[in-house]
């Protein structure tokens, strides 16, 4: 399994957004979505302000591929569903910590879409 380098990781996670572009069905990309990123260690993580509703959300759960643009990083990545508790309460203070100056009505349901969190992993 491909995993990021250092830079890669820095600069993505440095950047306050990341461009996501899900693999539709029929093997076109969404046109790119402008979202959140947030970094646990060696990992890169997303989730759905809208939730379960983000359509974005659904076409990346669906197909488990796409394409990433973030601080000058440009991947196709591999989309794996997080259901762990423990890895969630990391991405929860992840994304306080990064976005608190955002203010509570944008952080607070990025926490509360545990059920949407998605880990990046380069192709």
């Amino acid at each position: 399994m491909t995993t990021w380098t250092s830079d890669e990781l820095n600069r993505i996670a440095g950047a306050d957004e990341l461009e996501m572009a899900p693999l539709r069905r029929d093997g076109t990309l969404r046109g790119p979505v402008p979202i959140w990123v947030v970094r646990d260690g060696d990992d890169l993580y997303v989730r759905s302000f809208r939730g379960t509703d983000g359509a974005w959300w659904r076409t990346a759960r669906t197909s488990h591929e796409g394409h990433i643009r973030s601080g000058g990083v440009d991947k196709r990545v591999t989309f794996v569903e997080v259901a762990d508790s423990q890895v969630n309460d990391r991405i929860d203070t992840a994304y306080r910590t990064k976005y608190d100056r955002f203010g509570g009505a944008y952080v607070a349901p990025m926490v509360a879409a545990r059920s949407t969190t998605l880990r990046l992993v380069p192709q």
